[in-house]
């Protein structure tokens, strides 16, 4: 955000600063196509999982590997 957004852009107050920061998510979240959600816009990849009613953190492509192993009971 800082590169494509801040560093580039003159804000006039935080009206302007918020306007233009919700402009920018929205933009990131629906056209810009993201490698680690498979080359789908996270907009796309959150109806995909949520039709299919699945887990992002069950598939292993996309979860983070665990800290530590489980605590036994």
């Amino acid at each position: 955000m800082r590169d494509e957004l801040l560093n580039e852009s003159l804000l006039f107050g935080l009206d302007h600063a918020r306007s233009a920061v919700a402009q920018w998510i929205h933009d990131y979240n629906t056209f810009r196509p993201h490698s680690s959600l498979g080359y789908q816009t996270p907009a796309a990849y959150a109806g995909t999982i949520a039709a299919t009613g699945s887990n992002a953190a069950q598939c292993e492509s996309y979860a983070f590997p665990p800290v530590a192993q489980a605590a036994p009971f």
